[in-house]
């Protein structure tokens, strides 16, 4: 709206914790906070222990040429004694047209840094991975509350039997629970929903091969199978997920929220496939391609056996990871 002033991001941000999907979130909300009030806003991310006290300084450095700044370091625990001296005096008298944000995982390493910067008036953005049931309920609820929506507890309860405590699946179960349902939901809600569609599931089937485990992949499927889920969303969560990991690793090293633009995908999405990416080779990922198009091709009408398609999918892509490429 025409004359309203957007407020400036915090000067210095401390996420603290080891969840990935709200360390990510929140590292997101930082680079849109940035950009809401600088759209040529200057984006930079770091890895602590791979960075010196030189080149941090430089970028906090006041500029000739004005502008918003946001400097993303990442695992603040791995910061080396002279980076954290450097960033702990810069955090008592930062600039105001830089935003600096560090992420720490939250244990014994790096503990002095991370309490420096919260006694430096550093904002601080808890990540810490959940701990009990009840705190993955209100997570479930709290992300119906982001988006506008409402969620009971039995209905968050229900979800989280239905797909699991990984919160970035839950995550994604929520959203598309809110973009089916108009945003009010309920048990019975849930309970129709994953009768008729368990996408989730097929991902999670997908995840496990996708390092190359097998057990866990063959586990999730039959589970998946027993409950009624239809093959047809696993073997495209299987063929989309191999699609994702060749796509990033032929990108080459990055920032996710650099690539996320060329790539037209979500920073989160990329940045697990860039984790899951992680000891396939270019022979092995051709390999996995041609199994995920054989199953879809079985699955969708070409074989009397569609669970069984699923299975050796499954097993096919797994192998070619772990082999390198060898298995055809």
């Amino acid at each position: 709206m025409a004359g309203v002033k957007i407020a400036a991001p915090p000067a210095v941000v401390l996420v603290l914790g080891d969840e990935e999907l709200l360390v990510t979130r929140a590292v997101t909300e930082a680079v849109q906070a940035a950009r809401a009030t600088d759209p040529d806003a200057d984006v930079r991310e770091y890895e602590a222990g791979a960075v010196s006290a030189g080149e941090v300084a430089e970028m906090l450095s006041p500029s000739l040429f004005g502008g918003r700044r946001l400097l993303v370091l990442r695992s603040g625990q791995d910061a080396r004694k002279d980076l954290t001296a450097a960033l702990l005096g810069y955090a008592k008298q930062p600039d105001p047209d830089v935003t600096l944000l560090v992420t720490h995982a939250g244990g014994a390493k790096g503990k002095a840094f991370a309490d420096g910067l919260r006694s430096a008036g550093a904002t601080v953005v808890p990540a810490a991975k959940l701990k009990g049931h009840r705190e993955r309920v209100a997570f479930v609820r709290d992300e119906f509350r982001r988006a506008g929506g409402r969620c009971t507890d039995d209905a968050a309860e229900a979800l989280l039997a239905a797909v699991g405590n990984d919160l970035r699946e839950l995550s994604a179960a929520c959203a598309q629970l809110l973009a089916d349902t108009g945003g009010r939901v309920d048990a019975a809600t849930v309970a129709r929903y994953y009768r008729g569609r368990a996408e989730v599931s097929g991902f999670t089937v997908a995840d496990a091969a996708i390092i190359g485990d097998v057990p866990g992949a063959l586990e999730a499927l039959r589970w998946a199978l027993h409950v009624g889920v239809d093959p047809v969303p696993i073997a495209d969560a299987l063929a989309d997920g191999i699609r994702t990991v060749a796509r990033v690793a032929s990108a080459g090293r990055g920032s996710p929220y650099q690539l996320a633009s060329s790539l037209g995908m979500p920073a989160w999405k990329i940045e697990r496939a860039q984790r899951q990416s992680r000891g396939w080779s270019a022979e092995g990922l051709v390999d996995a391609m041609h199994a995920a198009a054989r199953c879809n091709a079985d699955v969708k009408g070409g074989s009397d056996d569609r669970d069984y398609a699923l299975e050796r999918a499954v097993v096919a892509v797994a192998q070619a990871r772990r082999s390198g490429g060898d298995q055809r």
